[in-house]
């Protein structure tokens, strides 16, 4: 029996998870009858969870794969890695720490073998402090409203896709970008799923401030034409600014009114217009990079070690 279902699990910093996330998988390849893969993605992490693997992946009765990276390339290029190492016709996602219930891979299987290309899973609530729901929601909020609308209101932390749809979001091979952007980019049927977000058991998220920056600038550079339009406008009402002042100055110097020309107001036009061109420096620069990094065509991520266990059982 070939392989069917194939799930996706990037790993960094979760050692501790480990154990109930390998029962997890044993359930699933239980309910697939041996169609079922798991394909672990280590991406650098550095606690013990390469080695914790390599451990018990070998006693475990499910075709599974280990791939490690040579270093912390980033969930997003983990996730690419193990789509593109998965042998199933349909894939799911799942994040190591299992704050997203693991019953919403079996609903998206069921929802891609009923004809469904891409299926997410949407928050509907989640067990967290307020102090972690707050700054989440301006996140998403903000995000939603700069680069697509259409995004669920908690973001997508878990999704599932079929082969043809995954070999379409592989062939974004782009640097500095949001894969779940792409994943909606691409336009292929989606559905939604709805679900609880449980509390962390252990530790800490990884997922801190930097990165949520790092990943809305990402977006908003990839996929919207916001800071063009934004300095463009900028530039437009400084424009008719100086076009009112310069004319106001004129008429004054004209009628008597200012008999040496004003230190101050030609400091603030100075000061003013450097501003404006330093912040459109940045904006454009920051497209020349993204368009730079994108030429050197270099990997997304760098696989150090692959090791496959088991194989599918044939019946």
């Amino acid at each position: 029996m070939a392989i069917s279902h194939s799930l996706i699990i990037p790993v960094y910093r979760n050692e501790e998870f480990l154990p109930e996330v390998l029962q997890v998988v044993q359930e699933f390849a239980a309910q697939r009858d041996g169609a079922f893969e798991v394909v672990f993605v280590v991406d650098g992490s550095p606690d013990q969870s390469e080695q914790w693997l390599l451990d018990h992946l070998p006693g475990c009765d499910v075709p599974s794969q280990l791939i490690v990276l040579s270093r912390n390339f980033g969930s997003f290029a983990a996730v690419r890695t193990g789509l593109a190492a998965a042998r199933g016709k349909y894939m799911a996602v799942m994040a190591a720490d299992l704050q997203e219930p693991p019953a919403l891979v079996t609903d998206f299987f069921r929802l891609l073998e009923k004809g469904h290309d891409v299926a997410v899973g949407t928050r509907a609530s989640r067990d967290d402090s307020l102090a972690q729901q707050v700054p989440s929601r301006m996140f998403w909020g903000l995000y939603r409203m700069l680069v697509n609308p259409q995004m669920p209101p908690g973001g997508v932390d878990m999704f599932a896709l079929t082969a043809r749809a995954r070999d379409a979001l592989l062939a974004l091979d782009e640097a500095h970008s949001s894969l779940v952007a792409q994943l909606y980019w691409i336009g292929f049927p989606r559905i939604e799923v709805p679900y609880d977000r449980r509390a962390r058991k252990h530790g800490e998220s990884g997922w801190t401030m930097r990165k949520k920056i790092s990943y809305l600038l990402d977006s908003i550079f990839s996929f919207t034409d916001i800071p063009i339009t934004l300095l463009t406008l900028m530039g437009f009402a400084g424009t008719m600014v100086f076009l009112l002042v310069g004319a106001g100055l004129l008429a004054a110097r004209l009628l008597g009114m200012i008999a040496v020309p004003g230190y101050t107001a030609i400091m603030v036009t100075i000061l003013f217009s450097a501003s404006l061109i330093l912040f459109g420096l940045g904006i454009v620069g920051n497209y020349v990079w993204r368009a730079y990094e994108n030429t050197k065509r270099r990997p997304l991520g760098v696989v150090r070690t692959r090791v496959t266990f088991g194989s599918p059982r044939h019946g």
